[in-house]
């Protein structure tokens, strides 16, 4: 290596550790910058011009201080770059924008109702692009746009490998992507939810994700990344059979934990999770009694998984919002009862990720890629 390409490589690492201490950090002073990295101030200096310059950082007030003159804060632009999470479910789409610190500043929902037809990508995709241009962003702000769907994807995002439940195995991304004018990709639902998930917390080393929505998916963790498979449908725990005889699933076969543990076997027809667990709150007994047979078979499919894989579980999901403490604690006393192995310590936790995980999660990725080219 010249002397050249080392000087232009120390230099485009400072660029970058600035950066990413800002970020990680919030707001730092320029002195706390030099101290953490053991760069000189003119170093410093100059790369804080050049990220402001570029309008990768700003200005973010001043800090406090007894004696002196107070140090300016620097702060990252959470908009210099933005990217959209869309889910698409079979009644409804939602959208969101999603800045650099993976938090959802807009977001709209139509009722949008999911055909696998040419009209309704052409439909989807004019309103994705109403809803970037109602931004008012430029269009190189935006890094792309990621489509969370109920479905397995390829490892790229570009192709649907396995869609029973919207009917669109083998669809490819071409067909948003024909209409938009930025990178687009699939994303599995669950697992872009588990990657929500992962973002909001640094506490996740290995763990199963079980995202319990309208129907149920599953997705695993192992060191802080979601294991894929070889044939990219690891952790697709709702096809996990629960009752060899039990009732039919979407995939063809019957008794999966998906007819036992999503939110469509919970509710009766008509019901929504609101109206299911102010009843459930109250002391209703059927509701009651339904609600304790949903934690019976949640709890028989955990300690199975648990046997496998014995890591942490996170429940999130649409349900995850009515969760409490205590339903929790009754899960693990469920599961005590059936294993082999009772565990001395909780193993069984609520989502921290927010309620729009599915959307935030395929929008992350392109956040992320983006985060990694500084």
């Amino acid at each position: 290596m010249d002397h050249n390409t080392a000087v232009k490589d120390i230099k485009k690492n400072n660029y970058s550790s600035i950066y990413h201490l800002i970020y990680q950090n919030g707001k730092l002073s320029k002195q706390e910058i030099a101290n953490q990295l053991h760069l000189s101030l003119p170093t410093v200096t100059q790369n804080l011009v050049r990220l402001e310059e570029e309008k990768r950082i700003e200005k973010s007030g001043l800090f406090e201080s007894s004696v002196g003159r107070r140090a300016t804060a620097y702060a990252i632009c959470p908009q210099a770059r933005i990217s959209i999470g869309v889910e698409i479910q079979k009644e409804a789409v939602r959208i969101l924008a999603v800045d650099l610190l993976g938090t959802a500043f807009r977001q709209t929902e139509l009722p949008l109702g999911y055909a696998n037809g040419d009209r309704y990508y052409k439909e989807l995709s004019d309103a994705v692009q109403s809803f970037i241009s109602s931004l008012d962003v430029p269009e190189d702000r935006v890094l792309g746009i990621g489509f969370g769907v109920q479905a397995l994807t390829s490892a790229d995002g570009q192709k649907i490998t396995y869609g029973k439940i919207l009917d669109c195995t083998g669809l490819e991304i071409d067909v948003f992507a024909r209409h938009l004018k930025y990178p687009c990709m699939f994303v599995h639902d669950a697992k872009g939810a588990a990657a929500a998930e992962l973002w909001v917390r640094n506490d996740i080393g290995d763990a199963v994700y079980l995202s319990i929505g309208r129907h149920l998916g599953g997705a695993i963790i192992i060191n802080g990344q979601i294991e894929m498979g070889k044939e990219g449908h690891s952790g697709t725990v709702e096809h996990m059979t629960i009752e060899p005889n039990g009732a039919p699933c979407y995939c063809g076969k019957k008794g999966c934990m998906e007819t036992r543990c999503s939110v469509c076997a919970l509710l009766e027809e008509g019901e929504t999770l609101d109206s299911f667990f102010r009843q459930v709150r109250s002391g209703v007994s059927p509701y009651a009694e339904r609600w304790d047979a949903f934690l019976d078979y949640l709890a028989f499919s955990i300690n199975n998984i648990h046997l496998v894989i014995n890591r942490e579980f996170i429940l999130g999901g649409h349900i995850s919002p009515y969760l409490k403490q205590q339903d929790i604690d009754i899960l693990h006393e469920k599961v005590d009862e059936r294993t082999a192995f009772p565990s001395h310590e909780p193993f069984i936790h609520i989502s921290r990720s927010p309620e729009n995980g599915v959307p935030i999660g395929a929008a992350l990725p392109y956040i992320q890629s983006f985060l990694n080219s500084i």
